[in-house]
């Protein structure tokens, strides 16, 4: 007789119940030990996304989209970045529910619970372009960069605690026996709140830039934070200050307010007729200047002449007791007959002598000749040789000419200059020639600038009769440069 088969044979053998059953268990166990790494057989979206810090990431954390989880975690490797710094590389397992990722994706990694538990969140944006299979989001994507709980908790360290304490018994006692007035400041809140809506409006309109204006104020924080001592010093002195002011408020300064309208409005009516006379102050200055500068110059000079003034003015009271009668004596000889006459007469007489002293002055103020006469008229009588002073009569002799040793003197030559003749010398020997200027230069008004009696150049062999060729020196016997440079004789 034949067994029947089917299920109601497989059922009725225990063996092979229990083997099912142990495999299903299995399975079964497998599968919820993998859960967290996805479930086999399921299709996925993998991509991988650069962070600045994994913060405590591990593998099988969730990856949500807008709460709802939509991967999970795979990996977490470490990575170098190209300018040393290193970063956090997390491999992403997503469903294909969120394929493709739009480019401008962002990630953060957030707290799921306060022991410390995490995940990864996915900010999907509206891009066109899209990350492919396997791409990489970068670091720049991970943004914005989250607050640690730590974190948050480091900010109430001791000093920071006990500011808050401070904070709180100050503002208890600030507000302590207030209550009349808080009372009437949140009456007038109303009324305060319809006129700060359109200021608020106006701070929280982009032309305003009020978010520009805080990021200012952080970074005014940031420079003066390395001297706030110095600042609190600066608050300490002008409590000083203005605890002074308070002392001389009243009458001083409140007397100084009220009568500065009443100020302002007569300078408001002044300065401008004021106006000119201040310009032209301003060019007096200006033209002073060049005075100012000579005067710092000289003020060596001008010191002394004071010092040295003193007792001359300290003696100036008996010269003034002289001056009054020698002035008396004056008017005196003024009305006295025949003075103004003779004073016509003696401008006159000066007027005829200046055009001569004109001429005559750079021929001893420039070469000296005076002085030079009234030398050589006194050496006339005081020098001389064997037979008496240069002053006695001395025959010239006249030169021969082509005289020879052991020769005999000739007659005298053709125009001799020793003896009288019809012309000048003129030769016919080299020596024969006469060198005469009746009207020398002088450096006068009208003559070039030389000195020229005395200066000539001899010129052998040729009869020169009046001004010599050329400029000669200026310098003649008994001067020098020094006194050439100051104009003449000193």
């Amino acid at each position: 007789m034949r067994r029947r088969s089917g299920i109601g044979g497989l059922a009725s053998n225990p063996i092979l119940v229990g083997a099912v059953t142990v495999i299903i268990v299995i399975v079964a166990v497998f599968l919820a030990y993998n859960a967290n790494s996805g479930l086999p057989f399921v299709p996925t979206y993998k991509v991988t996304a650069q962070v600045p810090n994994a913060e405590a990431l591990v593998d099988g954390n969730e990856v949500r989209v807008g709460g709802v989880r939509v991967g999970l975690v795979e990996a977490v490797e470490p990575e170098r970045l190209a300018d040393g710094r290193y970063a956090a590389r997390v491999r992403l397992s997503l469903d294909e529910t969120v394929k493709p990722l739009p480019v401008d994706t962002t990630v953060t990694v957030r707290n799921k619970s306060a022991i410390g538990l995490k995940y990864v969140e996915l900010n999907v944006g509206d891009s066109r372009k899209s990350y492919p299979e396997g791409a990489v989001l970068p670091l720049s994507a991970a943004q914005p960069e989250t607050v640690e709980l730590d974190q948050l908790f480091n900010v109430f360290d001791e000093e920071t605690r006990t500011g808050v304490k401070k904070n709180l018994a100050g503002f208890g006692n600030a507000l302590a026996f207030r209550g009349a007035d808080l009372n009437a400041a949140f009456a007038e809140l109303p009324r305060l709140l319809r006129v700060l809506a359109p200021a608020a409006r106006n701070l929280v309109s982009p032309e305003t830039d009020f978010a520009g204006f805080w990021r200012s104020l952080e970074n005014i924080s940031a420079v003066v934070a390395p001297v706030a001592e110095t600042n609190a010093e600066l608050f300490v002195n002008l409590d000083r200050t203005f605890g002074a002011f308070a002392r001389v408020a009243f009458p001083y300064i409140q007397e100084t307010i009220s009568k500065s309208p009443p100020t302002e409005d007569e300078a408001i009516r002044s300065l401008p007729v004021m106006r000119p006379f201040l310009r032209n102050f301003g060019d007096l200055f200006v033209a002073l200047r060049p005075g100012a500068r000579a005067l710092a110059r000289t003020s060596p000079t001008i010191a002394a002449a004071f010092q040295a003034g003193v007792p001359v003015l300290n003696a100036s009271p008996v010269l003034n007791a002289q001056l009054e009668p020698t002035a008396r004596a004056l008017v005196a000889f003024q009305d006295t007959e025949g003075v103004v006459p003779g004073l016509e007469a003696l401008t006159r007489f000066n007027q005829a002598l200046d055009p001569p002293l004109r001429f005559i002055t750079p021929a001893q103020s420039i070469c000296n000749y005076l002085t030079l006469l009234f030398r050589n008229a006194g050496s006339f009588s005081s020098q001389g040789n064997s037979d008496g002073t240069w002053l006695r009569a001395v025959p010239i002799g006249p030169p021969q000419a082509g005289l020879q040793p052991g020769q005999t003197p000739q007659p005298l030559g053709p125009n001799n200059e020793g003896s009288p003749s019809s012309a000048p010398a003129d030769g016919p020997d080299r020596i024969n020639h006469l060198h005469y200027n009746p009207y020398p230069n002088t450096a006068a008004p009208g003559q070039p600038l030389e000195c020229e009696a005395g200066n000539e150049r001899f010129v052998a062999g040729q009869t020169v009769i009046g001004n010599s060729p050329g400029t000669q020196s200026t310098i003649t016997n008994g001067q020098t440069e020094g006194q050439l440079r100051r104009g003449g004789n000193e």
